[in-house]
């Protein structure tokens, strides 16, 4: 009898190699085929944040197969990755492998697991999907904030694109996370200082260069990474 293939999302925890849950971390150890999400830089290179994470487990290497992306917004490169990437996984699964697909954070959360995720489910694959902690949830922790109590609303905003939208996000919730906030820092750092709002800045959490800082003038010439957010919360 023939062994029934299986997919498995597995969320990595924002940076820290402990994050994992055990349920991921036994899947991983587990699988058949592990598929690891990265970038294809300019230059031919590749990089890959999740890879880190895995070698830490040292995984067996054959398992390890990596999904290169190149670094710019061309939606129609990526969805042929994606679709080129997604005929490999079903080639394994046919043949009745337990296959893992990883993503760092949670991978339910801005991953590019979703763009997978639509394949698999119309082709009725068998899937688990094993939840994980996100960054701004470990931003928190690491500075022993409460994110929200009682009633507060919180609001998660990627990619800002104007002050003004902020600011009507602010009228509304208690507690607002700002993710890939290289490209807007510079433009609402007015409206930071005007209302007064109390910041938590973090840059690539859970690893050896997580930085933390709550003061916004430390952020004036800081040249600000990728994997980086910043909590706002109001004096509400």
């Amino acid at each position: 009898m023939n062994r029934q293939g299986k997919i498995y999302g597995v969320s990595l925890g924002p940076g820290d190699p402990l994050l994992i849950t055990v349920k991921g971390l036994q899947t991983l150890q587990h699988a058949d085929k592990i598929y690891y999400p990265g970038s294809l830089l300019a230059d031919g290179q590749t990089a890959s944040y999740s890879l880190q994470i895995l070698q830490h487990y040292r995984l067996d290497e054959k398992k390890l197969q990596g999904m290169f992306l190149k670094m710019s917004d061309d939606r129609q490169s990526a969805e042929q990755t994606y679709a080129e990437t997604f005929q490999l996984i079903l080639a394994d699964y046919q043949k009745g492998l337990q296959i893992a697909f990883v993503s760092e954070g949670d991978i339910s959360f801005y991953s590019t697991f979703a763009y997978l995720l639509k394949h698999i489910q119309a082709h009725q694959l068998e899937l688990e999907i094993i939840a994980g902690v996100p960054a701004f949830i470990l931003g928190a922790a690491e500075h022993q904030s409460s994110l929200a109590i009682l009633n507060e609303k919180i609001a998660i905003l990627p990619r800002m694109k104007d002050r003004d939208t902020l600011a009507r996000y602010l009228e509304e919730f208690e507690t607002v996370v700002l993710i890939k906030v290289r490209s807007i820092l510079h433009e609402i750092r007015s409206l930071i200082q005007q209302t007064g709002l109390q910041i938590v800045y973090c840059e690539r959490l859970g690893t050896k260069q997580q930085y933390i800082t709550t003061k916004l003038e430390d952020l004036e010439n800081r040249e600000i990474p990728y994997f980086s957010l910043l909590i706002l919360k109001t004096n509400k």
